[in-house]
């Protein structure tokens, strides 16, 4: 296979594979010297990712500028302590049967626009020298640590379709949005609670996925470019 330094790829992560996966299968893949991702999906996040080779990765801050979008299943009523299911159901069930149309409309105005988040306890941040998610399979609880906040904007919170308590939704954000920590908390908002059954990102700015390669089929001279 020919070297091709110097480019950027759209892959489109499958779940289960870290974004970390991705990077090293490409880099024994294509021998390359200098890669690097764009913003990190989850491991059962599917979509879009992303990947600079060579010069650049001098662009990884550009490409996790750009906003993004992505499409997803919220389930109302359980929760997990990751907010997603890569850890198992928490005992308590919450209430659904108060929640109509009308609360969700008014809970996704409150989620809407610029917000204050807190990241969710399973994530790369780090704090005290370590990821977040460290402390969590350590048995640490949320309310044990200082989480620090951020700042956020959501540009569109959409709800597709409704299949109660499911409900499939678009968000569209800025960079540093938790996806995992709006569900949580439009649970929280609509007096019960919530998690994330699938999250897909389908853009990244002006990029789609579905100009993605499939990581499998990886080949390093079909690749996209900046204009």
């Amino acid at each position: 296979m020919e070297l091709v330094e110097d480019k950027f790829y759209l892959i489109d992560k499958p779940a289960t594979w870290t974004s970390f996966d991705i990077v090293k299968k490409m880099k024994f893949a294509g021998r390359f010297k200098k890669i690097g991702h764009a913003g990190t999906l989850d491991p059962l996040a599917t979509g879009l990712l992303i990947v600079c080779t060579g010069k650049y990765t001098k662009k990884i801050e550009y490409f996790q500028s750009l906003p993004k979008i992505y499409e997803g299943i919220l389930v109302l009523g359980k929760t997990t302590p990751s907010i997603d299911l890569e850890t198992e159901f928490d005992s308590e069930e919450y209430p659904i049967n108060h929640i109509s149309k009308d609360l969700m409309e008014s809970v996704i105005t409150k989620l809407t626009g610029e917000i204050i988040q807190v990241p969710p306890i399973y994530s790369a941040i780090k704090q005290d020298g370590k990821r977040l998610f460290v402390h969590a399979r350590k048995g640490v609880q949320e309310s044990e640590l200082e989480i620090k906040t951020r700042n956020v904007i959501v540009y569109s919170f959409d709800i597709d379709s409704s299949n109660f308590p499911e409900i499939q939704f678009t968000i569209k954000c800025s960079k540093g949005t938790y996806i995992r920590s709006l569900v949580r908390d439009f649970g929280k908002l609509c007096g019960s609670g919530a998690y994330m059954k699938s999250l897909r990102r389908t853009h990244i700015g002006e990029y789609s996925v579905l100009s993605a390669q499939n990581i499998q089929d990886f080949d390093s001279e079909k690749y996209e470019t900046l204009p």
